[in-house]
């Protein structure tokens, strides 16, 4: 590489190596022109001081400042999905037993685990669970890529399945209410006076199912009036939370679109399963554990349509670019009826062009009530926080009290250059730079 000979001859190779391994294996980082400077300020006169640091992009190895992508799905960048991942499992964890921030009694209150399926829009090549071949006479094996395609696509409902996937945000929104309300119900309160004696949390990740369908994974817990700090009161039980996500789930209803006279209204599918968290009925009878719950919600948190249906991981800028595209007819179908669908005036809110990669879904992957736990923006400033402190200059003098920052980053790039790449893939990643989550 003629590239690599220059860096080895102008004895820059160990500066961008020290560059590169500090980006913790991202694969597409972003390249900024600019620059940084830090400097003492006196709190009392108001007056700047001496500058403490500064940083030119031109004087950096590769001559750009590289940052991580922080792009959460494995195909676009394992490193930072894999960060992301972790962190996700951290949040949910914190919520079923404590740490980061959250007291260790939610420990305590009850706690399931929920999962709401989409409804049919046809029928599709599946599994079934009792032994019996699919509806068109074949048993699939796991990875059989028919799975989840229609049995007959000229009947399979696109327009719906695509809608559905559009208003699933606003179904579980609406459902996070319901559920309030069932909970008050049976404990003979109104849903404000609710509030004076329990709160209910939750965390949730959207899944795509093979069909490309979005169905939704979430840890639902009841608290005291002031979240996680104070304990449920007596009458709330795993059991009363489970009948009232049981009846919320069959009343949620959202309505849709009137599209060439067809009306759309869109409800949870008919397969909800709810689990009490630490009962022996999960996964053929082992224990559901908070680590089992957190590690299966962390592990779709990394994951699109892309990974399910074999679809995009990124928008689409032309309609001619569905033809092209390697991927199964389904999910060819499933794009083209959100292309179709988003050039419509009365959907426009929809974003449907702008989401068709997506499958019509644009809420976000993982969601959570402000008392479940702590943040995901909260582990990424520890983790930051831990990483300045380690890099940090270990000088005998006192250290500045405040300091005052004057940056200018532009936007020059992404990705790395054929031997930057090449480089990084022999690297370690620097401590501290992998998201490891003992330091989040």
């Amino acid at each position: 590489m003629p590239e690599l000979t220059n860096l080895a001859a102008q004895g820059t190779l160990p500066g961008i190596l020290r560059q590169l391994s500090g980006l913790g294996g991202c694969t597409h980082p972003i390249r900024l022109d600019g620059h940084r400077t830090e400097y003492d300020l006196n709190t009392t006169t108001g007056e700047i001081g001496r500058i403490l640091q500064h940083l030119e992009s031109t004087s950096l190895p590769a001559g750009q400042l590289l940052v991580r992508c922080n792009n959460r799905r494995t195909t676009r960048c394992p490193a930072c999905a894999e960060v992301y991942r972790r962190d996700t499992f951290h949040l949910i964890t914190a919520g079923l037993r404590g740490g980061k921030g959250t007291p260790r009694q939610v420990g305590t209150h009850p706690r399931v685990f929920a999962t709401f399926t989409a409804p049919g829009f046809g029928p599709v090549h599946n599994r079934r669970t009792d032994g019996r071949p699919c509806r068109c006479g074949h048993h699939h094996d796991q990875d059989d890529d028919t799975l989840g395609t229609p049995l007959n696509p000229d009947t399979y409902d696109y327009e719906a399945a695509v809608l559905w996937n559009a208003h699933a945000g606003a179904l579980w929104r609406r459902f996070s209410i319901y559920v309030r309300r069932e909970v008050a119900k049976r404990a003979g309160l109104s849903q404000r006076r609710l509030r004076d004696y329990a709160r209910v949390s939750f965390a949730k990740v959207a899944e795509y199912q093979k069909r490309g369908a979005v169905h939704f994974h979430a840890v639902i817990r009841i608290d005291g009036p002031e979240g996680g700090n104070t304990p449920p009161p007596a009458w709330a039980t795993p059991e009363l939370l489970t009948d009232a996500i049981e009846t919320a789930t069959t009343k949620v209803r959202v309505d849709g679109p009137v599209i060439d006279g067809r009306p759309h209204a869109f409800t949870f599918g008919r397969q909800l399963d709810v689990r009490t968290i630490r009962s022996a009925d999960f996964n053929d009878g082992q224990e559901l554990t908070e680590r089992a719950v957190a590690a299966y919600i962390a592990k779709y948190a990394t994951k699109g349509a892309e990974t399910a249906t074999g679809a995009l991981d990124r928008p689409l800028k032309f309609v001619a670019e569905i033809a092209q595209l390697d991927i199964s007819d389904h999910a060819r179908q499933l794009i083209r009826t959100a292309w179709t669908l988003g050039a419509r005036k009365s959907l426009e809110h929809l974003r449907l062009r702008a989401w068709a990669h997506m499958l019509g879904f644009r809420g976000h992957f993982s969601t959570k009530s402000r008392r479940y736990s702590t943040t995901l923006g909260a582990l990424r400033d520890a983790r930051a926080e831990w990483r300045r402190a380690q890099a940090a200059p270990t000088g005998h003098g006192p250290e500045p009290e405040t300091t005052y920052v004057l940056a200018h980053w532009v936007f020059a790039g992404t990705g790395l250059s054929d031997t930057e790449a090449w480089l990084s893939a022999s690297l370690e990643p620097a401590p501290g730079t992998e998201g490891e989550p003992t330091h989040a």
